[in-house]
């Protein structure tokens, strides 16, 4: 055997040593070259902050609001009051503002578009009674009264004739 204070010895000990130094070396200029491509973030100010964090909607306790109507909207219904019973329109117009507006004003999900008679005109063809049937118990994608369960079969009546009177 050989003894550990032979030259050999110490120079296979320094190669050594030296081989782990260059590992060391080449991995840490790898880590520091990969931590030079990165982007630090942008700082955010006090705008920014509030804009992320704002709440995505509001919840409201008690009396629902009631929801504005485009311009375009109002102005049809307006035009199609003519001769109508005024109480009873507008209460009409005031669930179909709330209520139906946000489904029948684009025909989502296929439905009769507000002042489009030939959406409205096979709804009709069944007769008023099968079409109060559908406001109030719902249709394939339309729940029931419209998704407001609260409303009262005369208050889903009314928005139904106002959506009709305005599409003749």
């Amino acid at each position: 055997m050989q003894s550990s204070n032979s030259p050999k010895y110490l120079i296979g000990s320094v190669i050594v040593i030296a081989i782990l130094f260059l590992i060391a070396k080449l991995i840490l200029s790898n880590m520091l070259a990969v931590a030079d491509g990165v982007l630090e973030p942008e700082p955010m100010d006090a705008e920014a902050v509030e804009e992320r964090i704002k709440p995505v909607a509001k919840e409201t306790v008690g009396e629902e609001q009631i929801a504005a109507a485009p311009a375009a909207v109002e102005e049809d219904a307006a035009a199609a009051s003519d001769g109508a019973n005024t109480e009873e329109n507008s209460v009409g117009k005031q669930v179909y503002n709330q209520v139906c507006s946000v489904c029948h004003s684009t025909g989502m999900m296929n439905s009769p578009r507000f002042g489009n008679a030939d959406d409205w005109a096979p709804r009709l063809e069944q007769g008023m009674e099968t079409v109060y049937a559908h406001a109030l118990n719902g249709l394939n994608m339309m729940p029931a009264r419209g998704g407001n369960p609260t409303l009262s079969d005369d208050e889903v009546k009314a928005a139904v004739d106002f959506m009709i009177s305005s599409a003749d």
